[in-house]
């Protein structure tokens, strides 16, 4: 699909209500490059590229004028069955991702049967330099390794992360209340040692006693954790 066809396509498909409301929660990206396409319909229309074998031109056509365009994108990817290619498209598009919407919606459905590649790059990402490379890279874990295949290092790895982007703080903070979770016994101590910055510490509390998994007693104990914040 060229690329006027497609931007054509997408604003036939516009929702101006959706559109407002995109533009509110995802506020870090210019208004102007939010269409506002909802995402069944995205999902459906990247089925279509992925379906046609064309697919190619749109994934080489770097970057994107549209954020629905990176939303396409990153489902496109997801559909990619090949390991090493999708792996080698989630690298050439990590770069130009600008937002959580982008990030978090890319969920190649091929990682969960290669865990051990996946653990390799995610070794790699989470050591960038760019923000949502690094939330992509925490997101990984706590969608894959907090269960069968959890192992202390991971906690270990995102602990040590020290960002002053709100994006990446505010996924460390998701994947410490997730942990607590999946592995309470074993994640607590990383919140009773405080090893996270003052603001992600109290964040994934929150978190954690706004989750239904976390038990009334443990969430009471996590509340007697929270740290006070010295305002500046």
């Amino acid at each position: 699909m060229k690329k006027i066809d497609l931007q054509k396509r997408l604003k036939q498909l516009q929702d101006e209500k959706y559109r407002d409301m995109q533009v509110k929660i995802i506020p870090n990206i210019d208004p102007k490059s939010i269409i506002g396409v909802r995402t069944p319909e995205l999902k459906s229309l990247a089925k279509e590229i992925f379906k046609s074998g064309d697919c190619g031109d749109f994934l080489n056509d770097l970057p994107h004028r549209y954020f629905e365009e990176n939303q396409l994108h990153a489902f496109v990817i997801s559909e990619i069955k090949d390991p090493g290619e999708c792996f080698a498209e989630v690298e050439k598009f990590l770069p130009y991702v600008d937002n959580w919407a982008t990030c978090d919606q890319m969920s190649p459905k091929i990682f969960k049967k290669n865990k051990e590649l996946l653990l390799s790059h995610i070794k790699r990402w989470i050591g960038s330099e760019k923000p949502y490379t690094i939330r992509f890279a925490v997101g990984m874990l706590m969608q894959h390794f907090l269960d069968e295949d959890f192992d202390i290092h991971y906690p270990e790895m995102v602990a040590s992360l020290r960002s002053d982007e709100y994006y990446v703080n505010m996924m460390i903070a998701w994947y410490f209340a997730t942990a607590l979770a999946k592995q309470y016994e074993r994640i607590l101590p990383f919140i009773e040692e405080k090893r996270l910055d003052d603001w992600t510490h109290n964040k994934a509390i929150q978190k954690s006693v706004e989750s239904y998994r976390i038990s009334d007693e443990q969430k009471d104990h996590l509340r007697s954790l929270k740290v006070k914040i010295r305002r500046r």
